[in-house]
C-alpha cells in the first residue's frame, strides 16, 4: 500500500489543567513538553505541523522546527473558555457534550466548524510522512475526517495529555493504524 503516515499528537500537559482549555493560550508544563519530545523520539516524519496556542507549539518546537498552521486549534468554548466545568450550568454542559453541533458554548464555536477546519488543514498536509501537535478536539475531529467516525465513536478514544494516533493516508482516504500513549 502507498501512501504516507500521519501521526496526531496531542500537545503536552499544560500548566493550567481541569478546564476548558479552547482557545486560551497557556504554556505546556516542562514535564508536558518532555513527554512529547520522547514520545516523538521513533516517529520518522519530513514535516511537523503545529497548532498555534503556545501549550501545542511549544510541544512541537521541542521536537523539531515546525510549521504553525492554527487550524488545528483546539475548540473555541467561547464564554467557557478557561473554567472548570464545575463553573458552567451542568444543563447546558451536558446540552453540549450530547451534541455540540446543537449546543455550542455561548459564542464558542460548533462542532461543524471545528471538523471544516481541520479537513482543511488535512487536505493542506504534505503527500509525505507528517507529525501534527495539536489538542483533543481537533484529534477526535480528524477521526472523523479520516475514517469516518461519528461523533459518539470520537468520543471513544481516550486521548491523554502526549497520546499519538497513527493513521495511514492514501489518495482522499485514510486508515487508523495506532493510539499510543
Amino acid at each position: 500500500m502507498s501512501g504516507a503516515p500521519l501521526y496526531l499528537m496531542r500537545h503536552g500537559e499544560p500548566v493550567l489543567t481541569g478546564r476548558m482549555l479552547g482557545h486560551t493560550d497557556c504554556e505546556a508544563s516542562p514535564a508536558g513538553i518532555a513527554d512529547c519530545r520522547e514520545q516523538a523520539r521513533e516517529l520518522a516524519v519530513v514535516h511537523l505541523v503545529s497548532s498555534d496556542l503556545r501549550r501545542a507549539r511549544q510541544c512541537a518546537e521541542a521536537i523539531a522546527a515546525s510549521a504553525i498552521d492554527p487550524r488545528w486549534r483546539e475548540l473555541d468554548f467561547g464564554e467557557w473558555d478557561g473554567l472548570a466545568a464545575a463553573e458552567i450550568d451542568p444543563a447546558a454542559l451536558g446540552r453540549f457534550w450530547e451534541d455540540p453541533d446543537a449546543f455550542p458554548p455561548p459564542g464558542g464555536e460548533r462542532w461543524s466548524d471545528l471538523v471544516a477546519r481541520v479537513r482543511a488543514a488535512i487536505a493542506a498536509l504534505p503527500p509525505e510522512p507528517v507529525l501534527v501537535v495539536a489538542h483533543g478536539g481537533p484529534m477526535r475531529a480528524a477521526l472523523h475526517v479520516l475514517c469516518g467516525f461519528d461523533l459518539r465513536a470520537t468520543w471513544a478514544f481516550d486521548l491523554p495529555y502526549g497520546a499519538v494516533l497513527a493513521f495511514h493516508r492514501w489518495g482522499g482516504g485514510a486508515q487508523i493504524a495506532g493510539l499510543w500513549r
